[in-house]
């Protein structure tokens, strides 16, 4: 038998990180959580009416509001002295972008709540267009490669840096790679008194573009490239690196996608190329990641 939180049966594309890590988190959490979730993919996909995958409350709010809705659950289950986790599940489009200032609400008020972002890196449910999480030189629907372009011109937001100056107690980056050490900081996030973030690499096989069977193999790439370092901050400390044994080059991660092959056509994206390169050991020598 299935006991996952998250039943089976939902529309998720196959070859999607989405499910996985939302399977991961509510393992995690327990069925003592309450779930909410603004419009996106994992909405779409594991509520159509009158179907539910979830096994755990769950309220659908709006793009823009997760944050507001989940902060008011928060107040009313304390005035009625019920420890219940209370969870935000949403995507990058509305982490990143839309619910900015309804997420900034939250962590400067301090309510109790985990967020939760799968960052896939684009607003995939829409058509692939570009959020603020699309990394630099990524094909989009809205930054297309092509003659006038080489893809997002843009880099990432930097969605922790912003939970770490609102002073939020807990922020970590996971990978649904890595079950263990995912699992392991939704709980020691629940633990906190106050908010916390966490940012789980979640590849999109319909706005990535790779082989449905590789999606395990993408993830742990972004991680051993030094593309997506997995941290752990406490009260403003980083508190946890995971090491890298054996660095993988770049090139072996960015292959294995259809957003990023411009990159190998054309001599131009040489220097973008580097660039990219260059993120990645940044990311190495500021985090100490190389073991």
């Amino acid at each position: 038998m299935d006991n996952s939180l998250l039943a089976p049966g939902h529309r998720a594309c196959a070859g999607c990180a989405m499910p996985t890590t939302i399977r991961l988190v509510l393992d995690a959490a327990g069925p003592n959580t309450i779930v909410v979730s603004p419009t996106g993919c994992l909405e779409v996909t594991t509520t159509p009416f009158p179907e539910s995958a979830w096994c755990v409350p769950w309220l659908h709010s709006l793009f823009e509001n997760q944050s507001a809705v989940a902060s008011g659950v928060e107040v009313m289950l304390k005035r009625r002295g019920k420890d219940t986790n209370v969870v935000i599940i949403g995507g990058d489009g509305s982490t990143f972008d839309i619910g900015m200032g309804s997420n900034s609400g939250m962590f400067e008020r301090g309510h109790k709540i985990l967020y939760v972002c799968y960052d896939n890196e684009a607003y995939m449910n829409t058509g692939v267009q570009r959020s603020g999480s699309t990394p630099f030189c990524v094909h989009t629907t809205t930054t297309p490669s092509g003659s006038q372009s080489q893809g997002n011109p843009r880099p990432k937001k930097d969605m922790p840096a912003i939970a770490l100056a609102h002073k939020v107690p807990y922020v970590a980056t996971a990978s649904v790679a890595y079950p263990v050490d995912l699992r392991r900081k939704v709980k020691r996030a629940l633990e906190i008194n106050g908010p916390s973030y966490l940012q789980v690499n979640a590849p999109c096989i319909t706005g990535w573009t790779f082989d449905a069977g590789t999606m395990i193999e993408l993830a742990r790439l972004a991680v051993e490239s030094g593309l997506w370092p997995l941290l752990e901050y406490e009260n403003g400390k980083l508190v946890g690196v995971k090491k890298i044994r054996r660095p993988k080059p770049v090139e072996e991660y960015l292959k294995l996608q259809g957003r990023y092959k411009h990159l190998f056509k054309k001599t131009e994206c040489a220097d973008m190329l580097s660039q990219i390169k260059d993120m990645a050991e940044d990311n190495m020598a500021r985090y100490g990641l190389v073991d």
